[in-house]
């Protein structure tokens, strides 16, 4: 969400930043609702003035025994009048707020123009890209090579976008999250969480996904399911006023998630790469706004070091202004090399989004903080990937596939399997 007391100071400089992400310039609408707000604010602030004076003489004149029906009547007159103002400040505060709850968050001045994510900028790329004496399959004909990843079973239980793994894949799922936990945790001071996988209206508005992603979500009567951990996590601080010392606070929690998928419909519709429900280690960041950007590439830092450590070969991207998500100010994209997509030409896929949101989300929840002169301001809160299970799984398999059929495992990963590769059953 944005301030209102930053668009009316920077009218021209908010259309530009809006511009940047292909949005047409709203500040002088948005000011114009907030005009017409706080001029009726101004009258109902008079009125309330005049009847507290009126009301004082009335009991004056009283006193002295003199008439006061005039006063009487003015105060019957402004107490009629009050409510229809008020309920045209409420109106135009709603209008107010909804026109700001649909505005995507301005970019870091450091994102590169573009339109989409072809023309996001490449900024470092880790490790050997593997090569194989056969054509390497994709993660469903290894999974269902092993007997172990039944998509038709899934859709069976649950239809489409659904799979049920078994057996050593099933143990793989949680080994890959014991294993991403253990990391940020023991060596990178994240807290381990395990937050509801269901929260209300107000915390998904809170992180950006209400009003605007709703039909992105799957709803359960007054409950939404969590798209990420993202959601409970940072709206632990939601209505709270922490104090400056207890920052940065770092979270992090293995969850399902759960999207519909409607803004991606007939994309990946092969396998494991998007379905309706996945498991994800979440990173999240609540820090002190001075320290937002250093926590942006440390948590950055911290997902890469699961891929490295899983001896995969990546790439670090930034986004463009036209592929950053909403609530993002900036956002960097890791992207794993899968060898067996494209027909087994390969490609990078998304694996982790990493972004800084500075105050936008914590606006949205009144998350602060108090800095040591004793005022609040807004947190600024970062959320990450660290990993999503299932893709790091996919790549796991395509990555240490044999001509065989069998997945040689990173030694990293043969201590929580009790195995260094794995076999069809």
């Amino acid at each position: 969400m944005h301030d209102i007391r930053f668009i009316r100071e920077n009218p021209d400089a908010f259309d530009a930043a809006l511009g940047r992400r292909g949005i047409d310039r709203l500040a002088a609408t948005i000011l114009d609702i907030d005009t017409r707000r706080r001029a009726v604010q101004g009258q109902l602030q008079d009125l309330q003035s005049r009847r507290n004076v009126a009301s004082k003489e009335i009991g004056a004149r009283k006193g002295r025994g003199e008439d006061a029906d005039d006063l009487i009547q003015e105060v019957a007159t402004i107490k009629s009048d009050m409510p229809k103002l008020e309920a045209e400040e409420g109106e135009l505060a709603s209008t107010l707020d909804a026109h700001l709850m649909e505005l995507p968050n301005l970019l870091d001045a450091d994102v590169p123009d573009g339109a989409n994510e072809d023309e996001n900028k490449l900024l470092r790329s880790i490790g050997d890209i593997p090569s194989f004496s056969f054509t390497p399959k994709d993660h469903v004909a290894l999974g269902e090579g092993l007997g172990q990843m039944d998509f038709a079973l899934g859709a069976k239980l649950a239809g489409a976008r659904f799979v049920v793994l078994s057996g050593q894949l099933a143990r793989l799922e949680r080994a890959l999250a014991a294993f991403m936990l253990d990391t940020h945790t023991a060596e990178f001071g994240y807290q381990e969480t395990l937050p509801p996988y269901l929260v209300n209206s107000t915390a998904m508005t809170g992180t950006g996904q209400l009003p605007k992603f709703g039909e992105d979500l799957f709803r359960a009567d007054d409950k939404w399911l969590i798209p990420t951990a993202e959601v409970p996590l940072t709206n632990i601080v939601a209505n709270e006023i922490v104090d400056a010392t207890a920052l940065p606070m770092r979270f992090t929690a293995h969850t399902p998630c759960f999207r519909s998928e409607a803004g991606a419909a007939g994309r990946d519709t092969r396998g494991m790469i998007r379905q309706h429900q996945f498991s994800k280690v979440e990173l999240v960041s609540i820090t002190h706004p001075d320290h937002s950007a250093e926590e942006h590439e440390r948590m950055t830092a911290c997902a890469e070091t699961i891929l490295q450590r899983l001896g995969l070969a990546y790439r670090v991207m930034m986004l463009c202004s036209g592929d950053t998500g909403f609530g993002a100010q900036k956002t960097y994209d890791i992207e794993v090399w899968l060898p067996g997509q494209d027909e087994g030409r390969g490609m990078y896929r998304e694996i982790s989004s990493c972004s800084n949101c500075g105050p936008f989300q914590a606006r949205r929840m009144k998350a602060r903080f108090r800095d040591e002169d004793g005022n609040t301001q807004f947190v600024h809160t970062l959320n990450g990937s660290g990993l999503a299970v299932g893709r790091t799984m996919i790549a796991v398999l395509e990555n240490g596939q044999q001509e065989d059929g069998t997945i040689l495992l990173p030694e990293v990963l043969h201590g929580y399997m009790g195995c260094d590769r794995l076999m069809a059953i």
